[in-house]
Parts: C-alpha cells; structure tokens; sequence
C-alpha cells in the first residue's frame, strides 16, 4: 500500500510538470472523481418559445447547472461557473462570492446572476438566453474592478459537462479557439467571442482547470485532450471586460461547433431579440389576471411551456432538476430525477394550460398520455421517461383517472378517442380500484381519499363519454359504481377511534376524520402502517394528509361536509405551519421526504423531515373558493414562497432556524424548484379566485353529487 501511494505521488509530480513541455499532451489520472449532479432547488430554467432550439438551462447558487439536449431527459452539464484570479489569489463564483439571480425581463424567460466580491473588489455579471433557432445557451459575462485594479485580474470559464445524462464517460479536446467535448450521440462546443486566451482540458479532482488555478493562479496544466472520464474543460477569457459564451450542442462535434459559430456571429443582442420576441408573443396570446399577481402568473405559465419537452410534444415534465442533486453520483446514465412525466403532473399542468388560455399545449398533453403513455391494458405508468418507457414500476390509480378527467374536460368525446384509450383506461379502474398500490405520494397501498376522489370523478366523466358513443350500458355500470364508492366514502377510511380529533371534537359536532389511507375497509383497526423513508411504523388512524380536500375539488363532497370539516380542523392541528409568508402544509404528520434535520441533502439511505409543500397552500384555497371565501391570502402566501427569481418550489424549510445551510423560514429548499404542479397550481388558484370558483371542477360530476 505504501508504494502504491508513493506511485501515486510520482505520478502526480510528472502530470503537473509534463505538460509544460508538452502541450499536446493527453491528461493522465482518469476517470477522476466520482461525479453528481446539483442541488434540485434552481434559481431559474431557461429555453427559447419555439420548438426548433431544443436546450434548456437550470441556474443555482449563483452558477449554471444542468443544461438539457436535445430532450428534457438528457442532462449534459454539472456546472459552468467562473474563477477570477490576480495572480495571487483564486475566487471560485460558487464557493468565494457572493451571488443573485434577478428575471431581467418580465417578457422573457432572461436571467441574470450577479457575483459579487464579499468586500466589494470585482463583480461578475451574466445573462442568459439560447438561441431560439439552434441548440445554443448564450452567456454576456461583464467584469466590473475599479479601474485602476482591471488589469490585475484574469477571468476564466470552468465548464463541467456530464454529456448524455452521466458525468463519467466524457471526452474533451481543443480545436481551434473552441473545447469541444463528446460521449456517445451527445456532443458539446464552448467557444467565445472575443475568443479565449488559453484552454486546457482535465479529469476533475486529478489535473482539472480547478484544481490548477487554485494551486498556480493561473493555467499551467494545458492538456489538449481528456479522454472518457469526469472531464473539466477550462478556457481563460480573452482581453477586455464583456465577453459572449456559446455552449452549443450537437449530434455530432462538428454540429456543435457550427451551432456555437453561428449563434455568436449573430450576437447577443440579435439572438436576444429574437428570444424576447418569441416570449412576447406567447404571453400576449395568455389571458391576464389582476395586480400584485401578474409577475408570478407570467413567469409561472412561461415556466409551464418551458417544462414542455420539444421531441415528445405534450410531454411536460414534473422539474428541471434532481431533488438533491448534489447527492445524487451521476456516473450512470439511469438517473431520472424530476425530468420525467407524471399522469398526475401532467393532468394539473394541463389544467393550468386550460385556465390560462393555452388549449392547444392541454390537448397536446392528453395525446401525449393516450398515444405514448398508455399501455395496451388501458393503463398508465407512474411515471417515464418522454418516449413513454415506464421508470419507476407501481401503478397508482390516480393516475388512471386524470386523463379521463382532462378528456372530458377538453371535450375529447370523439369515438376513436373512446374505443382505443377512455374506455380501457375506464375498464382498467373498474377491474382494480378503488384500492391502489399507491396514492398519491407515491408511497403507500390501500384506500386513499385523494386517489378515491379521482377514481370516481374518472368514472363519472367516462359514462358521460360513453353516453356521447352510444355506449348507455357501460355508462350505467360507470355510475353505479361510482356510486357505490361514494357512498362507502366515509365508511372506509373515516376513523371514529384515531386520536387527533379529541381536542377539538367538542366544538365540532362529534368525532371522527379522514385517514391519509386505509390497508383495508376497517378504518378502526390500528393498523400499524410503515411509513417510507425511514419515519417508522405508526397506528394508521394517526397519519393524515390533505387528500380528502381533493372529493372537494373534483365536485364529489360539498365543502361543509361535516367530515369534510372536522379532518380541516384535524390536518390545521396537525400539519399547519405559519410562516413569514403565509400558511403552509406538511404532505402528512410524520414524513420522511425532505432535508436531514440538520438541513443536509435527503438520501435515501437516511431519516429526513419532510417540509411544507407550496401546493397544498394552493389546495387550501381552492377548497376557501368552494367554500365562498376568500382566496387571495393563499395566493398571497404561494407568492411568497417563490424565490426571488419567482420559481415556486416544491418545498419550503418549516423553521426559524436555518441550520448550517442557511434555508430561509417559508423559502425553498433543495428539493425541486420550480415544481411544474406548484406553477400550476398557482395559475388555477389566481384565475380561480377571479372567477369565484374551481376552475378545474368537473361540471358533470358536481351536478351528479352536488347539485341534486
């Protein structure tokens, strides 16, 4: 062991002084370190309006993070970040400066960070766009100094691709004034204008540019080639203090070159004319809502769009991230994070397509789920990947129910629709619910008040498709059992015996609530239900969730159902946290999704505590509007859950004590941000409270339960 160890010095020694002499030379010391991805709480996700440039950025912590190409599936980029040095000293923008991201244009999805010195020395300034014509993400870089320092100081881009979904594997050289990078059918071009200064390539945590600034303050290990391995390629930007950054993709690296040539011999400000102009035009084609809510409703229906995936047209997917991504190794390609389609998301954020008065993109969705999705039993996955490849196995019958529902709601009633895909889709329930190997949080089997209210509203839409293609016998057999299911509502998974109601039955009425999910029809035995993610075993009676609001939402229970309103006031007890920002919700007593209790990145192999979710402030309200009430403090309360750049996340940190990690009371957290359902959510939730009523209710169900 100890002469391997001296061999390892050796080694080092010669890799640092060869390539001074040599510098063709190809680095040594591969693959390098183990690779991850970046935290899943973005700052913002960028891409043009038309479907011919198929990329798309994610910004966090002040630096650009995963880039997608060609689809929304294909990660190709860590981090493209920027060192400064004087020669001296060596500033890395993600670990020495301190940064913000500011939307820098309320017509376009335009970013800009700002870096800067703690005690004010230099600021480093970037706004991103792509071009809208090719796979290109254009950066104007700006360095501000006092004038008489300028000089002292050298800029460079620190471009850390993970090509094809993985950080291993990748392969870096120079050409020209261009590094170019490739793995597999993904290839990767990063040139400047003004061209760059010096290049080098390198395995990270080995010989990578990194490494060599903080070491000599300047480059020294010029390789001109890295082969398959964790490569960093870094490249010293040219004279001056403004600079335009090209990373084009390609099949091929001679396509990616093309596209980075072409795009910054446009220029910034014609391709960003370009890009705004596509924006404009979609956001002027969008209904309006009223102030303060405007800002966070454009960004929030650009974000929906942007979450559209350009290959799969109406494959919109949950986030542009990796919940904890910084956690999570990237060295094999089969890590789906968030960039995967949900029936379920998909259903909410076609809803919210419909609201803000995009039809197309909703009926775009619905195709998508019947014509890729689907499978030949009638059912749907729980999630896929955008060629509708199922990742993850179980079936949850939620997720059977919503393209039922977005049908009918789209007035999709033609034959073809109902032959092939509704009336499969509608036998599939009939044959397996109402119990589900898994509701909605996608953890655990049985009966689901939040999956129940889907499964009925599924077959109450269904039998009204029926009747439209001459189909009266599966109709009736549609609602009656509907029926059946609505009248065993409270007797399967209402409890008379949990615990959670003693204290406030008194001023209720009596007792009894909705469980989070039953294992079986006895909402009273005491099941001992394991709960995922390390949070134990626990007397189901005990766990609750906000689901049952869902039979509110869907038109199956009116909202002063006395069960209704005693499981509110059991879920407020239990669940309810005030925050600087409004109201938020736990997703059930209990949970384990979420950050460690010291405030580090979840895992699975760990307990964590899961946060308040953003759209369950957005459910509450919905179920205020059914109720005749007022809205707008849950709309209020969303707003200010987003971060500054008006990404509504996933989850939100839950207490004044910010940890180690500094996560704000009521702000993001490292989960997903944005979450499409969050977005989604707030647009049905403002045009909701414009009109006075849920959006999204199904009419044909609420005049069957409540308009009797």
């Amino acid at each position: 062991m100890r002469l391997r160890n001296l061999s390892w010095v050796v080694f080092l020694v010669l890799a640092t002084l060869l390539p001074a002499l040599v510098g063709a030379q190809v680095a040594p010391g591969g693959p390098g370190s183990v690779p991850t991805w970046t935290s899943g709480g973005k700052d913002g996700v960028g891409t043009s309006a038309t479907p011919e440039s198929k990329v798309w950025f994610t910004l966090q912590g002040g630096v650009m993070t995963e880039v997608y190409y060609p689809r929304l599936d294909v990660a190709n980029v860590r981090t493209l970040e920027f060192a400064i040095s004087d020669g001296r000293s060596v500033w890395l923008e993600s670990r020495d400066l301190e940064h913000t991201t500011a939307w820098a244009d309320e017509s376009a999805l335009v970013f800009r960070q700002t870096s800067r010195h703690p005690r004010g020395l230099f600021t480093l300034t970037k706004t991103y766009i792509t071009d809208p014509a090719r796979a290109t993400v254009l950066v104007q870089v700006t360095f501000r100094a006092a004038a008489a320092a300028a000089n002292r100081y050298a800029v460079f881009a620190l471009y850390d691709p993970s090509l094809n979904n993985t950080g291993t594997g990748d392969t870096g050289w120079l050409e020209n004034d261009a590094l170019l990078a490739q793995d597999g059918e993904v290839a990767s071009a990063l040139a400047a204008n003004p061209p760059f200064a010096g290049m080098a390539n390198g395995f990270v945590g080995v010989n990578d540019g990194r490494t060599d600034l903080l070491l000599h303050q300047k480059l020294t290990w010029r390789y001109a080639r890295a082969e398959k391995g964790n490569l960093l390629q870094t490249a010293q930007l040219g004279s001056g203090t403004s600079w335009t950054l090209a990373l084009s993709f390609g099949e091929s690296p001679a396509e990616a070159r093309a596209n980075a040539r072409t795009s910054l011999a446009r220029g910034f400000a014609a391709v960003r004319a370009d890009y705004v102009r596509g924006w404009s035009g979609y956001l002027e084609s969008l209904r309006t809502v009223r102030e303060p809510y405007r800002k966070q409703f454009r960004m929030a229906a650009m974000q929906l769009k942007a979450h559209e995936d350009k290959t799969h047209r109406g494959a919109m997917i949950a986030s542009a991230s990796i919940p904890w991504g910084e956690a999570t190794p990237s060295d094999q390609p089969n890590i789906g994070g968030y960039h995967m389609v949900w029936a379920r998301d998909l259903y909410h954020v076609a809803t919210a397509f419909l609201a803000m008065g995009d039809r197309a993109a909703a009926e775009r969705a619905l195709d998508y789920l019947l014509h890729v999705q689907q499978s030949p039993d009638g059912s749907f996955p729980q999630n896929s990947w955008l060629d509708g490849r199922p990742l993850w196995p179980s079936t949850q019958m939620d997720e059977q129910a919503f393209p039922i529902i977005l049908a009918w709601q789209l007035g999709r009633t033609e034959s073809e629709a109902w032959e092939k895909h509704l009336r499969p889709a509608a036998e599939f329930i009939v044959k397996n619910g109402p119990r589900t190997a898994q509701e909605r949080w996608e953890e655990e089997e049985g009966y689901s008040p939040a999956t129940m209210a889907a499964e009925i509203a599924g077959l109450v839409c269904a039998a009204d498709i029926a009747r439209k293609n001459h189909a009266a016998d599966d109709a009736d057999r549609y609602l009656k059992l509907a029926d059946e299911w609505v009248a065993n509502l409270e007797k399967w998974m209402v409890t008379s015996t949990g615990t959670l109601d003693k204290n406030l039955a008194g001023s209720r009425g009596g007792h009894g609530y909705y469980m989070r999910i039953n294992n079986n029809t006895d909402p009273d035995d005491g099941f001992q239900l394991q709960l995922n993610n390390g949070a134990g075993a626990w007397d189901e009676r005990d766990v609750v969730d906000a689901g049952f609001l869902e039979l509110v939402r869907l038109g199956i229970k009116p909202p002063d159902d006395p069960y209704i309103v005693r499981s509110l006031a059991v879920v407020d007890a239990a669940l309810r946290v005030a925050t600087p920002n409004g109201f938020g919700w736990y997703r059930y007593n209990h949970d384990g999704y979420g950050e460690k209790p010291y405030g580090g990145p979840w895992a699975p192999d760990m307990i964590g505590v899961g946060r308040l979710w953003p759209i369950l402030t957005g459910e509450r309200g919905e179920y205020e509007l059914a109720a005749g009430r007022d809205a707008d403090p849950y709309v209020r309360a969303m707003m200010g859950f987003a971060s500054r750049s008006w990404m509504i996340p996933e989850q939100v940190w839950d207490q004044s004590d910010p940890t180690g990690f500094q996560w704000r009371f009521g702000e993001g957290t490292g989960s997903a941000t944005p979450l499409a359902w969050s977005m989604a959510q707030f647009i049905r939730l403002v045009v909701g409270a414009e009109e006075k009523r849920i959006v999204e209710m199904p009419g044909v169900v609420a005049a069957r339960y409540l308009r009797r």
